[in-house]
C-alpha cells in the first residue's frame, strides 16, 4: 500500500468519525429540544415552619407569580388539614387554594393530613383519602371541573402487593388517576433548611441554601434524564415534584431558568402521562417512596448498578435542616 493510499484511508477514516460525532451530537440536540417536564407540587396551601395566614399568603402569591411568569401549567395537590385554625375551616385559608385556580391551574388531593400509608391500616388511609376531598372538590366544581389526580404522602404506596392493588381499586373507583414522580429530589430538606435559616435571622445561611438549591436540582434532572435513557432509550416525559414553600416562592423563577436552559417545555400533568413509559408495569411494594422510573426498573429486574450515581444533598444544607444522621 503506498504512502498515498494510506493517508486516503486515515483521512477517510477521520471524516467518517466527525460525521458519526456530527450525527451523535445531532441526536442529543434534538433530544433536548424534545424535552418536556409537568411540575407538581405538594403540600398545599403551603409547607412552611412559619403557619400565620399573612405569611402562606405571601408565599402562595410570590409561587404563583413565578409559575405565571414562566407560563407552567403546574398542579397542586393538597392537605385540607391545614385549611383549618383551630380546628375550624379558615376560609383565609380556603381563600389561598382559590389563588391556584383563579391562575388557571389545576388542584389534586394529597389526603386529609398527610399520613403514612405504611404506619395505619388501608381503611384508615382511605378516610383521610375521602376526608381530603371535601373543600378541594366544592372548589373545582365552582370553577366546572373534578378531583381527578392523587399524590401519596412520602411516595409511599403499600408494603405489600396487596395493600397497593387494593388501593389503586379504591382510588379508581372514586375517578382518580394516581399522580407519579419521574424526578423526585430532596427539595423539602433545603426547604427546612432555608426556612431555618430564615427564622434565626440567619440571611447569609439561608443564602447558602439557595444557592447550593439549583445545582443540585440541575444534578437530578441530569440523573434522571441518564435513567430514563438507560430504561427506555429516550428521554420521557417527566414528572416533576417540589413543594408550595418559602424556598420555591423565592427561587422558582432560578429553578424554571434552569430548567429552561437544559432545553425543556413545561407541560401540564395530563400530556405527561400520554408518555408511553407510564403505561409500563409497576410491581413495586415496599417501605421507599422511591420515583416511577425506579419502580418500572425494580419491575424490570434491574441490578443494584443502574441505581447509582444519583446526586446527593449537601452535608451542611442537611446540617442546617436538622436531620444530618437520619
Amino acid at each position: 500500500m503506498t504512502m498515498v493510499n494510506k493517508q486516503l484511508i486515515l483521512a477517510l477514516i477521520l471524516l467518517i468519525a466527525l460525521f458519526s460525532t456530527a450525527s451523535v451530537n445531532a441526536q442529543r440536540l434534538a433530544a433536548v429540544g424534545r424535552r418536556t417536564v409537568a411540575v407538581t407540587i405538594d403540600d398545599l396551601p403551603v409547607n412552611s415552619l412559619r403557619n400565620d395566614v399573612t405569611t402562606q399568603a405571601s408565599i402562595t402569591r410570590k409561587l404563583l407569580q413565578a409559575v405565571k411568569a414562566h407560563q407552567v401549567p403546574a398542579i397542586g395537590f393538597v392537605n385540607e388539614i391545614k385549611l383549618l385554625t383551630d380546628g375550624q375551616r379558615d376560609e383565609q385559608r380556603v381563600a389561598l387554594l382559590r389563588m391556584w385556580l383563579d391562575a388557571g391551574l389545576d388542584l389534586g388531593n394529597h389526603t386529609y393530613s398527610h399520613p403514612d400509608l405504611n404506619r395505619i391500616p388501608l381503611d384508615t388511609f382511605k378516610e383521610d383519602v375521602i376526608r381530603g376531598e371535601e373543600v378541594t372538590s366544592e372548589l373545582l366544581k365552582a370553577k366546572g371541573r373534578a378531583l381527578r389526580y392523587f399524590r401519596h404522602p412520602f411516595l409511599h404506596s403499600g408494603n405489600n402487593i396487596e395493600t397497593k392493588r387494593e388501593l389503586e381499586k379504591f382510588l379508581a373507583e372514586r375517578g382518580y388517576r394516581i399522580a407519579p414522580v419521574t424526578i423526585d429530589n430532596d427539595e423539602w430538606i433545603f426547604a427546612r433548611a432555608y426556612d431555618n435559616a430564615l427564622m434565626r435571622g440567619d440571611k447569609q445561611m439561608a443564602k447558602s441554601v439557595a444557592e447550593a438549591y439549583i445545582p443540585y436540582m440541575d444534578k437530578k434532572f441530569a440523573y434522571f434524564e441518564q435513567q430514563s435513557m438507560a430504561l427506555f432509550g429516550y428521554e420521557m416525559k417527566q414528572v416533576l415534584l417540589i413543594h408550595a414553600n418559602a424556598l420555591n416562592a423565592d427561587h422558582f423563577d432560578k429553578l424554571a431558568q434552569m430548567i429552561e436552559k437544559r432545553g425543556y417545555k413545561f407541560i401540564s400533568l395530563d400530556e405527561a402521562l400520554t408518555d408511553k413509559a407510564y403505561t409500563s408495569a409497576d410491581t413495586y411494594a415496599g417501605p421507599a417512596g422511591i420515583t416511577w422510573i425506579h419502580r418500572w426498573a425494580i419491575t424490570a429486574g434491574k441490578n443494584h448498578d443502574f441505581f447509582r450515581g444519583e446526586p446527593e444533598t449537601p452535608a451542611f444544607v442537611m446540617k442546617e435542616a436538622g436531620i444530618t444522621g437520619e
